[in-house]
């Protein structure tokens, strides 16, 4: 089956909510220095500045499944593009630090809900040959979001460099992005698997012939069948004995995603970059250097995921970044050779976006069965984020006492990664949806 432009142009639209997801996570690192000066912040305060939003996340990724259960995927990505527009705007014009913290963790909600909706979407539209790729380009977008935040921010610093409005446009002008998001999602269909389990069988027919599926009877019926096992077990619980390699999956994919720091990384790189003796322009241009490189290897990793798989790409990224951690923290370790720091984040954001920045929302939204798809993947899209929230906040505490020793946790924490997926993870490329839950679930 080929790629056909209703395939395309659905998978576009739903991975603009990972483009937004991805700017409005990056934006802050180029805020932090104004805010602290702004607000007068400690630095337990600027980690709940910058935290409060992965709280918002984890409401969000943990309650998404509900609308998107029930109203359908597309649609409650609708509601997710609204509440980042209030969000941008929020923050443009907050009077007050916590008026500023509250449009965050609205900001937070439409992050974890399009966390969990926009790749559940794109995994159920998409054909098995292609959906590594597809759902690849979510995080494609995110990265793609990083970047242009990173951008952003070095061109708003440029015009308005001193300037007390210079956050205050940072923050805001993700509002342009998120209106044009929800204006796109009026243009795509919804997902045939949600109509196909809703009983709308011929408009979900109708989807699958729009996207080019040639195999349609038996797409239809491969999919009647897990309805009608999911009918005769009656309403099946996430947590159950069944489900149990799934769940482990999920939850340590998410776990380990951020205990590589790579949040952290992102979120207060300009900071670091300031501990190693750069100015503040000069940060805002190593951390364009950094999204670009995030990128790059994203699509790197996008063309070939579907044929090396994602357990391999997993295995050489787990060593690439527990290398490049243990440079940085060496680096601050001995305060020499500060200069190679930015080659170090770069190798590390490398290997990251090569491996489990590719792979993790692509392994979630494949290894649950339909019945819970949605339960599971708000499961481990809130441990990614429940994650991300502590380490963002301990981040700069930990940091201001010791630059060295969250580098050498994150480089530890790899090397268990490699282990951990060696043993336990199975490979899942090329795999029907309805296939992978006969391998990965127990009777």
């Amino acid at each position: 089956m080929a790629l056909n432009s209703t395939l395309v142009k659905s998978t576009a639209v739903a991975a603009l909510g990972g483009l937004l997801f991805g700017f409005d996570t990056a934006v802050i690192a180029g805020a932090t220095g104004q805010l602290t000066t702004a607000f007068q912040l400690t630095p337990g305060g600027l980690g709940l500045t910058v935290s409060i939003a992965l709280w918002g996340t984890v409401a969000g990724a943990l309650l998404a499944s509900i609308p998107g259960d029930r109203y359908g995927r597309r649609d409650s990505l609708r509601v997710m593009a609204i509440l980042y527009l209030i969000s941008a705007l929020g923050c443009a014009f907050s009077t007050n630090w916590y008026v500023l913290v509250f449009f965050r963790f609205i900001g937070g909600l439409a992050i974890g809900g399009s966390s969990v909706l926009g790749p559940m979407y794109i995994a159920e539209i998409a054909p098995a040959r292609w959906r590594g790729r597809l759902v690849g380009f979510f995080q494609f977008n995110v990265v793609g979001g990083i970047l242009l935040a990173y951008l952003s921010n070095y061109l708003v610093g440029l015009s308005l460099q001193g300037s007390p409005l210079e956050w205050r446009w940072k923050l805001g002008i993700s509002a342009l992005p998120a209106a044009l998001f929800f204006l796109m999602l009026f243009g795509i269909p919804r997902s045939p698997r949600w109509l196909a389990r809703k009983g709308h069988i011929e408009e979900a027919r109708g989807v699958l012939e729009a996207i080019g599926e040639e195999n349609i009877d038996s797409e239809l019926a491969a999919m009647n069948a897990a309805f009608q096992l999911e009918k005769q077990q009656g309403q099946e619980h996430l947590f159950t004995a069944r489900n149990r390699l799934p769940i482990f999956l999920a939850v340590s994919i998410a776990m380990f995603n951020q205990l590589a720091g790579i949040n952290a990384i992102l979120y207060y790189l300009n900071d670091i970059f300031a501990r190693a003796g750069f100015n503040k322009v000069s940060s805002d241009l190593q951390a364009v250097a950094i999204g670009a490189t995030n990128l790059l290897f994203t699509m790197l990793a996008m063309s070939i995921i579907d044929h090396v798989g994602r357990r391999t790409l997993m295995l050489i990224g787990s060593v690439g970044t527990a290398l490049s951690l243990a440079g940085v923290a060496a680096i601050f370790w001995t305060g020499q050779h500060e200069r190679l720091l930015v080659w170090l984040l770069i190798g590390f954001i490398a290997a990251f976006a090569f491996s489990q920045g590719s792979v993790i929302w692509v392994y979630i939204s494949e290894v649950f069965p339909t019945a819970v798809r949605a339960r599971g993947q708000s499961l481990g899209s809130s441990t990614h984020w429940i994650m991300n929230a502590i380490i963002s906040w301990a981040f700069p505490i930990v940091a201001a006492r010791s630059k060295p020793a969250p580098f050498v946790f994150f480089s530890a924490m790899m090397v268990l990664q490699f282990f951990v997926v060696l043993f336990f993870y199975p490979e899942t490329k090329n795999i029907v949806l309805e296939d992978m839950e006969k391998k990965l679930t127990t009777a």
